[in-house]
């Protein structure tokens, strides 16, 4: 049996928790699992148990003290990176090392060089601009130096977009060993709804944490006018973030008819039952917010039979064929996603055409098996070259 050992240094990356990146960790395990590897997780931070179809997985748990300054954790994260070295020679032999990009930490792939084995590194985001720009980075200069640093030394790097491609090459990966591979879904968790819809007569609905780069004052306004031809539309917000409160002082003028409704952070394995409550299923972005990222909010739609309403930015073109499996429109154009809305809500067949060929899209190219299928022949075919350099 295959040994892989799952590295996620990031303190900002509750592996068992409810956040995408959260998801994300426990879907590449189980499709690793489900591939017939045997996986060790050494992790700076559970963020609660384990769900129970993954509570027998190992976890090495490297202590990290989240609080302080930015300048001391920093510093603690980059001390994080020799317990997480500890961690992977304290275990048996493993076969791959696959380690979750984070700022500070390049364990992960200077074990699997020093082990001879295959290091794949996943690549979610440009983690030193998204830092600086979004929260705070004191010591930008060496984040830079330790992201070359760790992409130089990845075997094989699996970039979520050919944004970040570009951005992992500019810092000195090597081209060869660098692949685009957007993220999947699980279509056996997320499957369309078979019972009869709400009793609303059409749901717009959102899931994802509340951030600025989720356009929900753009997603709010169109909710507003699309009430005006609606007005028995209910507007289902599923997840929280800083923008909650915002997004509910926009909205209060509305009549308390509970057609607003705000769930708040849930389980991921919760996720599926409430998309089933919607119609639709919309992915607000900013102008260029999106441009980087590879919208896992957009897969589960899809594979949920929903028709998504999606802006035009980033990747989301390549994902949601436009009229085919879904809407797209101008970002930050509050009318165009009411003008998409409103279509959509008066057009039940084309909501369903739209779901199914959403799904069919999925199964064909975005599952989660398929996406470690390939990262694990990536990292098969690195080894062949190694074998052929040594000669």
């Amino acid at each position: 049996m295959m040994r892989v050992a799952y590295v996620s240094a990031d303190p900002g990356v509750p592996v068992w928790g409810c956040k995408g990146c959260s998801v994300h960790v426990q879907e590449v395990i189980r499709a690793l699992q489900r591939s017939g590897a045997e996986v060790e997780l050494h992790t700076v931070r559970t963020g609660g148990a384990a769900p129970s179809d993954l509570s027998g997985v190992r976890v090495c748990k490297i202590p990290f003290n989240r609080k302080g300054k930015a300048a001391e954790i920093e510093r603690r994260a980059l001390n994080a990176d020799g317990h997480v070295l500890a961690s992977l020679e304290s275990r048996p032999a493993y076969d791959i090392v696959y380690e979750r990009y984070s700022l500070w930490s390049t364990a992960g792939m200077d074990f699997a060089r020093k082990s001879g084995i295959a290091g794949v590194l996943e690549v979610n985001a440009p983690l030193v601009l998204e830092q600086a720009e979004h929260r705070t980075l004191v010591d930008r200069r060496l984040a830079q130096q330790i992201a070359g640093r760790v992409f130089r030394a990845a075997n094989v790097i699996v970039a979520v977009s050919n944004e970040i491609a570009a951005y992992v090459r500019s810092l000195g990966a090597d081209p060869d060993c660098v692949h685009v591979l957007p993220n999947g879904v699980d279509p056996v968790r997320f499957h369309p709804r078979t019972e009869s819809p709400s009793s609303f007569g059409f749901t717009v609905g959102f899931v994802g944490s509340l951030k600025p780069w989720h356009d929900l004052m753009t997603l709010a306004a169109a909710y507003k006018i699309l009430l005006q031809s609606h007005p028995k539309a209910r507007l289902l917000v599923v997840g929280e973030g800083p923008e909650r409160k915002r997004l509910e002082q926009v909205l209060s003028p509305l009549p308390d008819s509970g057609q607003v409704v705000f769930p708040g952070a849930v389980q991921p394995e919760d996720v599926p039952r409430w998309m089933r409550e919607m119609d639709v299923g919309v992915a607000p972005y900013a102008n260029d917010s999106a441009r980087y990222f590879s919208p896992l909010k957009v897969l589960e739609y899809m594979a949920a039979g929903l028709p998504v309403l999606a802006s035009r930015t980033g990747q989301i073109p390549s994902l949601v064929e436009d009229r085919h499996s879904g809407l797209l429109y101008p970002a930050e154009d509050a009318a165009a996603l009411a003008c998409g809305l409103a279509n959509l809500a008066d057009d039940p067949e084309t909501r369903r055409r739209m779901g199914r060929a959403g799904r069919a899209a999925v199964l064909r190219r975005h599952t989660w098996e398929g996406v470690v299928a390939s990262t694990l022949g990536f990292a098969r075919l690195s080894g062949l070259r190694s074998e052929e350099d040594s000669r």
